[in-house]
């Protein structure tokens, strides 16, 4: 899947084996939020060796294989049909190609916290998307205040009272565009997937090998081969794809059949305190008062977003 922005699946997995749920899905909900809030991290140490469209290869490559090897296990068959292959290569462009080659470029001028938090602006764009579009959730007067508060939020982070001093507006406005392509992409998933037989792993793991087509062909025109390999930094956009697409979309899958999706959901506001926590401790980056709480006011004003009517 994505990065980081938690969207609700289409789909809903078979039910887990009894030898999963003796985990607790407090623990898993814990350790998935620890995976996509690193995911940040992983990216600022990726593109210290790799130019950003390789970092985004490595990640689907890697997420690729992880659910592909899923699918041999479990003798699963990826999807068919023409049509739903050009649905995926859509889907996999906005929710994959684009959002992942943004953030690492985004990364190479502005701090990993700084990027996890425009991640939690994707429900504001949600939202905002949903004034403009035909959709089934009507904004009301609490997800208007939610767009509002959110958007102050994103003013304090950003230090509008200073003009945004010390701030790069170019990455930041790439780590912004790039949470607003996985809204677009789950509403064009959602009217044009909803009804496609599959199981969740096989039509992500379709989707992300369609993106590393993409990336392949954008990465030979646009970026020379690496010369070297470097430890670190290639471990972690291999952790990056493996982990943070694969192993967490298993999780998420997990965590919506059994705890179900609006509780499952809730792991997209710990992902910003996880990456602003990583990015200061690891990496050491400033952290200025307006951060954690402009941080904070997005959080809240994402989660008013989200209620919906009984």
């Amino acid at each position: 899947m994505s990065a980081p922005a938690t969207p609700r699946p289409t789909f809903l997995p078979p039910v887990a084996p009894v030898r999963a749920r003796r985990v607790d899905w407090r623990l898993r909900f814990a350790v998935l939020s620890v995976i996509w809030g690193f995911s940040f991290l992983l990216i600022k140490v990726g593109t210290d060796a790799y130019a950003p469209f390789q970092v985004a290869l490595g990640r689907v490559l890697s997420g690729a294989l992880a659910l592909l090897a899923v699918l041999v296990v479990r003798r699963e068959p990826l999807p068919r049909g023409r049509r739903t292959w050009v649905h995926l290569f859509v889907a996999a462009l906005l929710l994959n190609t684009a959002p992942f080659s943004l953030f690492s470029y985004a990364e190479l001028s502005i701090p990993s916290s700084l990027a996890g938090i425009c991640n939690a602006t994707s429900p504001l764009w949600g939202m905002a998307l949903s004034l403009v579009a035909l959709s089934e959730d009507r904004p009301t007067r609490r997800r208007f205040a939610g767009l509002g508060l959110g958007f102050l939020g994103v003013l304090t982070v950003l230090g509008v009272w200073q003009g945004f001093e010390g701030i790069d507006a170019e990455g930041t406005a790439l780590a912004l565009l790039a949470s607003l392509c996985y809204p677009v992409g789950w509403i064009y998933v959602r009217r044009t997937l909803a009804s496609v037989p599959g199981s969740p792993v096989a039509l992500t793991g379709a989707q992300l090998m369609l993106s590393t087509l993409q990336l392949l062909a954008v990465s030979a025109v646009f970026t020379p081969a690496p010369a070297s390999f470097p430890l670190w930094p290639t471990l972690s956009v291999i952790a990056l794809g493996a982990l943070g697409t694969g192993m967490a979309l298993q999780m998420q899958y997990g965590l919506v059949a059994e705890i179900g999706p609006t509780t499952a959901q809730m792991v997209t506001y710990f992902i910003p305190v996880i990456a602003t926590t990583a990015g200061v401790l690891l990496l050491g980056e400033q952290l200025h008062w307006n951060t954690p709480v402009g941080a904070a006011i997005v959080l809240a004003g994402a989660a008013l977003t989200q209620t919906r009517r009984r």
